[in-house]
């Protein structure tokens, strides 16, 4: 281990003043609270058991229990088989060295867990946040601040009773996350309000003012609040921002899906088999399918319960979950592309789902396994996607917003804004030829395809990292093409096809020059920085009036 100074633990005052602080200019105030001092802290006591210690225990009593005649066997040979462990130590007179061997068992136990929390520290500089772990084999990670995507605070059933939330802060890349597992729920609080600021360049002392208007309760108290109170409330957004989902929709979206179809036609299916060949045997072939999609309408449902979405200070912010819980707070341009999808059977509820593609892997494991966190809205009206969508995409001007509202119109019009599929296509496209289409606007591209599955992908210019045209043999017969823009990894594919051969040609070339400057205009990496008031991403945003690049 390095000598670097640590706290004696999350409550450290953190008084002393780090290095970049002691070097730091006069010309502005340093004020710095909490966690984010720049000096080292540690995680919440409680945090080895959190992350493995009951269950550790939990197994060593299942082992126990099944193996105790062979665990006393090896201690004492002459143990006969008939008799019960319980009363050989009874009678032999064993109990105080049985109690001291549990004892010892636990000490080693407390001991393990102490060094783990020990030797377990982070810090937040001006820069970057840094964890360090691990006891034979250490560990040091480091996310610069300017590279964060997401800052996920996740509250297990378990710790959330103890007042302990799991904070991940998202990066680009494979296994690039970095988790600080568990601090306090105020704390981790705290610490994602100080990262955001941080990154986002906002100053500190203005910072400091909204971090005093804090106010301070009981334990208890604090816990039944927590429990009862939403992911988003109306401190932490304005009120009308806030989109959520109500529990009959939420119902109404799992059932009409198409497991719950596919289900209907396998029950379906065994009933005719039985009523065939009077086999009652084939039952036990559905309840599998039973059990496995019974987990899964199960896991959709409590996942989007209390879901709710809002504009804040420092990007969209995303609560989720009913024992457990997560929120995370997406930054601005940290969306790389966006998708509006309705299913055919969500047609007649005028019903539909938004997803993203993010550089970050961040999971939402603290509610329902590894699933990837790309879905911003699970179900939703017309009204609450625009609503989204303003979040998601707060530079989009009054024709941006405009080609929104057309692009998830039934079907594409002339004069709509979208150059669409020639007529020549419809037979490669029978149903959506008239909808198939693409438009494009200073800030973001937008492609409209589906008649069946409706679908609109708006992909912002600053997020494309680059362009490309198709033309495959029968394309070149019937003179079309498709376009690609390549984003990074997710759930959305940014392409089109069926398009005229000249226009896509002209998007391509176009394409090249709209994106330098869409680049140039770009200052999602410090969002705050030249504002001299925080602004909330609800429904408006400012644009800059210089890149502080140039």
């Amino acid at each position: 281990m390095s000598d670097l100074p640590m706290q004696p633990g999350p409550d450290a005052s953190g008084s002393g003043p780090s290095e970049a602080a002691a070097i730091a200019p006069e010309a502005v105030p340093v004020v710095q609270t909490g966690l984010a001092d720049g000096e080292w802290h540690r995680l919440h006591r409680a945090s080895p058991l959190f992350k493995g210690g009951i269950a550790l225990i939990a197994i060593l009593g299942v082992v126990v229990a099944n193996l105790r005649e062979r665990l006393i066997d090896l201690f004492l040979p002459g143990y006969t088989e008939g008799d019960d462990p319980v009363d050989l130590v009874l009678e032999n007179g064993f109990l105080g060295w049985a109690l001291l061997a549990v004892a010892g068992l636990l000490v080693v136990l407390i001991i393990g867990f102490y060094i783990s929390w020990r030797m377990h520290t982070f810090r937040v500089t001006d820069e970057v946040v840094e964890v360090r772990s691990g006891i034979i084999f250490r560990t040091h990670r480091r996310a610069p601040l300017d590279r964060i995507q997401g800052i996920n605070i996740g509250r297990p059933f378990i710790p959330r009773l103890f007042g302990a939330s799991k904070l991940e802060i998202s990066q680009a890349g494979q296994d690039a996350n970095v988790q600080l597992a568990y601090l306090g729920s105020s704390d981790a609080n705290d610490l994602r309000r100080e990262i955001l600021r941080l990154a986002s360049g906002t100053r500190e002392e203005r910072a400091a003012a909204q971090a005093q208007a804090a106010g301070v309760e009981g334990f208890i108290d604090a816990r039944v609040q927590e429990f009862l109170a939403p992911e988003i409330t109306d401190n932490d957004a304005p009120p009308e921002s806030i989109v959520r989902i109500g529990i009959g929709r939420l119902i109404g979206s799992v059932l009409l899906s198409v497991s719950t179809f596919v289900l209907i036609a396998v029950i379906i299916g065994a009933i005719v088999a039985i009523v065939i060949t009077g086999e009652l045997s084939i039952l036990f072939g559905v309840i599998p399918a039973l059990i496995g999609f019974g987990s899964f309408w199960l896991q959709r449902f409590t996942r989007s319960l209390r879901y709710s979405i809002a504009g804040t200070r420092d990007g969209v912010r995303i609560g989720y979950g009913l024992l457990s819980t997560t929120n995370e707070t997406l930054p601005p341009g940290r969306i790389h592309s966006v998708a509006v999808d309705q299913p055919l059977l969500w047609r007649f509820a005028g019903w539909w789902e938004i997803k993203v593609n993010r550089a970050s892997q961040a999971t939402a494991q603290s509610v329902s396994g590894a699933i990837a966190n790309t879905t911003i809205l699970p179900v939703g009206d017309q009204a609450d996607v625009m609503n989204v969508l303003r979040l998601l995409l707060p530079d989009l001007d009054d024709a941006g917003r405009e080609l929104l509202v057309k692009g998830l119109a039934p079907r594409g019009e002339s004069g709509d804004g979208y150059e669409n599929s020639p007529k020549r296509a419809a037979w490669l496209r029978w149903f959506s030829w008239r909808r198939n289409g693409f438009a494009v606007t200073p800030d973001a591209f937008f492609l409209r395809r589906g008649a069946i599955w409706r679908e609109l992908v708006i992909v912002p210019a600053p997020r494309v990292q680059s362009t490309a045209i198709q033309q495959g043999p029968v394309g070149r017969m019937a003179r079309l093409a498709t376009i690609h823009l390549h984003t990074v990894m997710g759930p959305i594919t940014a392409s089109l096809g069926a398009i005229d051969v000249d226009k896509a040609m002209e998007f391509f070339a176009d394409t090249s020059h709209r994106l330098v400057d869409a680049a140039a205009r770009d200052r999602s990496h410090r969002w705050a920085e030249s504002s001299d008031e925080p602004q909330l991403a609800v429904t408006e945003h400012a644009q800059p009036e210089q890149d502080p690049r140039e």
